[in-house]
């Protein structure tokens, strides 16, 4: 992986360009209080990845953000995760930074950036321009393959 955006030589956290291995990403996620996925899921989604950072604390994978998408049109921000014990570092900010500048520097200037904000990280995407769907007449909608998707 490659390293991007050391801020100092003390400080102990580094971003390298990349994705995790499944173990980690899956290891990542559920520390961060987001849900699990299928490890064989994973496997087949982490190389379909457009962009991805990991953030390291002394070498050790403490976070991470992913772009996925269709390379032209249509990208989603997704998988963005700092483990508990390190957020509120300005750590998630950090991941942001990289992906969006990516994002700058290689996407169309028309595409369209989705994501999905848990919480209180709509205030951090809000930052980098991000805006609420339902403010501009959409809404985001979402289904989760194998469960009932309901009448038809």
């Amino acid at each position: 992986m490659k390293l991007v955006g050391v801020d100092s030589l003390n400080d102990p956290y580094t971003l390298r360009v990349g994705v995790p291995s499944v173990e980690v990403f899956r290891r990542l996620r559920t520390e961060a209080g987001l849900s699990d996925k299928d490890p064989d899921a994973v496997a087949l989604a982490l190389p379909h990845t457009w962009h991805g950072v990991v953030l390291q604390h002394q070498g050790e994978p403490i976070g991470m953000g992913r772009i996925i998408g269709d390379g032209g049109t249509a990208f989603q921000i997704v998988d963005m995760c700092v483990h508990p014990a390190h957020q509120g570092r300005g750590l998630g900010r950090r991941i942001m930074a990289a992906l969006t500048e990516e994002l700058d520097r290689r996407a169309p200037a028309t595409a369209y950036v989705s994501l999905i904000a848990d919480g209180p990280a709509r205030f951090l995407y809000e930052k980098f321009g991000f805006a609420d769907t339902a403010e501009h007449g959409s809404i985001g909608m979402y289904r989760v393959m194998g469960e009932n998707p309901g009448p038809a």
